[in-house]
């Protein structure tokens, strides 16, 4: 019953949170949608620490999207073979987990270093931080823990149960002989879907893309005689 609530019922609870709570922001507060930028305060280690983080975690997430939404037959018709996805993986996974570990770090140091942002910082600012970090480490600690390509295959166990979550077939069967760094990640990344809505993460979903049909603004110099 445990292992059921775990990967069957908290990820459909997690998931209502992040959609409702999105919507009830959106409606409730829509001025405070925003990354709420700290550059005034600190830029230095902001400048570093950012750039490693997003790009880092930009290319984590789509390199999830290939190992856990895409089926392993779909890889086998293309003539990819396991070893050759293993290599792949590795190759582009290792370096940007570890830029969005090493961005994590520093972001994580200016927010406890700085007194400004101390003083500013919200309970939303810690604590979507604290899951950020426990998700990038314990991501990345299981990507060096699985190097073996004969070790923990998460296309055949994690990924079938994300698609079964995402096609309301969820099943917590294939989440049985998943080892335990891989479970305190997903349990991370919940936590963080969860915790999503009511911070400073919601700035993901609020891409200008209006700007780039918005009428440019114009400019025009005062006449001498009018001032």
């Amino acid at each position: 019953m445990f292992d059921q609530f775990l990967w069957v019922v908290l990820p459909y609870i997690v998931l209502t949170i992040f959609i409702g709570g999105h919507i009830y922001r959106y409606q409730r507060d829509q001025f405070g949608w925003t990354s709420k930028s700290s550059e005034l305060l600190e830029k230095k280690l902001l400048r570093v620490g950012s750039n490693l983080f997003h790009w880092g975690i930009i290319f984590v997430f789509f390199g999830h999207v290939m190992g856990l939404l895409i089926p392993v037959e779909l890889y086998e018709s293309m003539g990819v073979s396991e070893h050759q996805y293993h290599l792949i993986a590795l190759i582009g996974g290792i370096p940007a987990g570890v830029a969005a570990a090493i961005g994590i770090i520093i972001l994580c140091y200016r927010r406890i270093s700085v007194r400004r942002l101390v003083a500013t910082s919200s309970t939303g600012d810690w604590i979507s931080l604290l899951l950020l970090t426990i998700v990038i480490l314990t991501g990345i600690s299981a990507t060096f823990l699985n190097v073996d390509p004969k070790g923990f295959d998460y296309r055949t166990t994690i990924g079938p149960w994300l698609r079964g979550i995402l096609t309301f077939r969820a099943n917590a069967i294939s989440m049985n002989s998943v080892p335990i760094w891989f479970k305190i990640h997903i349990l991370a990344v919940l936590g963080i879907f969860a915790v999503w809505p009511f911070t400073r993460l919601v700035h993901v979903f609020s891409v200008p893309l209006r700007y780039l049909s918005r009428s440019y603004v114009i400019y025009r110099k005062r006449s001498p005689k009018n001032i």
